[in-house]
Formats: C-alpha cells, sequence, structure tokens
C-alpha cells in the first residue's frame, strides 16, 4: 500500500477544496463566527420582540438591553442604530402574519370561504399579538418598516390572488379580476383591522369576520351573478359560439 504523498518539506499537502484548489484554513473558523454572530443577533431580536410585548410600542433601547441581558453597546455591534434592530423585529412580525394566513387561504376550496378564512387569519394574528401588531403599524411609515409592510402586503396578495384565479377559471370566469380583487382584499382588511386594534377591539373577531365577508363576498357574487357581465366574464359553458 502506497505511503500518503508529503510536500517538499515532509509535512501533509495542504486540503483540498471541492473546486480542487488548497482549502483556506481559515474559511471553517470565519463560517463558524458568522453562524455564531447570526444566532447572537436573533437571540437579540427575539429580546426585542419580548420587550415590546413587556413594555408596549413605546419601549426604548435600555428596556432591549435589560431583557437581553447585554448593555446598549452590545446591541450596537450588532445593529447599526434603534432603526435597524426595529426593522428586524418587523420583519419577525410580518412572518408570523403570513404564516398565519397563507396555510388558511390554501386549505380552502370554496369561494366565501376563502374570503372568510383570510380575513379570520388576519385579524386571528392582530387579537393573539395586539401589542406587536400596534407596533409594526405604528412604524410602518420608517423607510425600511415600510417596505417590510408592503413586501407582507404583495406576499400575502400574491398567494391569495393565485388561490382566486384557480377558482376563476374552475368556474368557467376569466381570471383578470383575481389579482386586483386579492390586492383590495388584503388593504381593505389591513385598513379595517388598524381600525380595530385602535378602537380596542369593539366588537368580536368572529362578528368582524362575518361581517366583512358579507360584504366582500356580496361584491364578488354580484360579478358572478350580474345580467350586465363583460362577455369575457361570463361562464366559458354559458358563452354563444357564433
Amino acid at each position: 500500500m502506497q505511503s500518503p504523498r508529503k510536500d517538499v518539506n515532509g509535512s501533509d499537502p495542504p486540503e483540498a477544496s471541492p473546486d480542487g484548489g488548497p482549502k483556506a484554513k481559515g474559511n471553517g473558523r470565519r463560517d463558524r463566527w458568522a453562524d455564531h454572530r447570526e444566532q447572537r443577533r436573533q437571540a437579540l431580536v427575539g429580546a426585542a420582540v419580548q420587550a415590546l410585548l413587556r413594555h408596549g410600542p413605546e419601549v426604548d433601547m435600555d428596556q432591549v438591553a435589560a431583557t437581553a441581558g447585554v448593555s446598549k453597546p452590545v446591541l450596537y455591534r450588532y445593529f447599526a442604530d434603534k432603526s435597524q434592530l426595529w426593522v428586524a423585529v418587523s420583519e419577525v412580525v410580518a412572518a408570523r402574519v403570513v404564516d398565519a394566513i397563507a396555510p388558511a387561504i390554501e386549505q380552502v376550496r370554496e369561494e366565501r370561504g376563502l374570503v372568510e378564512a383570510t380575513i379570520d387569519a388576519y385579524l386571528g394574528v392582530i387579537e393573539s399579538q395586539p401589542t406587536l401588531y400596534r407596533f409594526l403599524m405604528r412604524q410602518s411609515g420608517q423607510p425600511g418598516i415600510h417596505q417590510v409592510v408592503a413586501g407582507t402586503s404583495r406576499q400575502v396578495a400574491a398567494g391569495l390572488a393565485r388561490v382566486i384565479g384557480d377558482r376563476l377559471r374552475a368556474l368557467g370566469l376569466d381570471a383578470g379580476p383575481a389579482e386586483p380583487w386579492a390586492y383590495g382584499l388584503v388593504g381593505f382588511v389591513q385598513a379595517v383591522g388598524d381600525w380595530w386594534t385602535t378602537h380596542g377591539q369593539p366588537i368580536s373577531r368572529s362578528a368582524l369576520t362575518d361581517y366583512l365577508t358579507t360584504l366582500l363576498w356580496s361584491g364578488i357574487e354580484g360579478v358572478r351573478a350580474s345580467a350586465d357581465l363583460p362577455h369575457e366574464l361570463t361562464r366559458a359553458h354559458e358563452r354563444i359560439v357564433p
């Protein structure tokens, strides 16, 4: 059996990287440090969320640092300023909104139920985490957070548009309205959700869901039932072939 090959100094050659070249010895250490830093950063974001829940939307950096068990200078090693930390927190809150709504949309197979499930899931997030939602809405005018909120709305609307489009096509209807309906639904429910939160949830979630579903579904059903439908929106099997 041939002995391992040595270099000119009698040492083992450098470990090869996947591309065939020598593997940099510092890569593993840098990767481990980057992983550690990201884990530490996520832990601080989690502490900021807990501080928000404890102190409300007016929470400050001293309270976040105290909750995390670190000094403020440690926070600033991971976040350039307060606004950068709030953007990271808003991403966590926004992800919770998407995680709640997306499965609800995917599981529904009846049109009215689709509208109802979307509204109920959104209001459910507000009801279960009102402090975080108020924080997100209060900070939504900030550039970074505004982008997060807008991106979340687009993500939810895109998923909703796809499902609505599938439903319309299954009914033999033109799927063109799916995207504007989806964006309209998201914006409408968002605005009512803000009102509901600001006024201390004056009516129950189930009642509000029913009110909004009735209003929105009446509009959608009206499109299907209207005698003045544009030709391209009529049922495919009812179209008159010349």
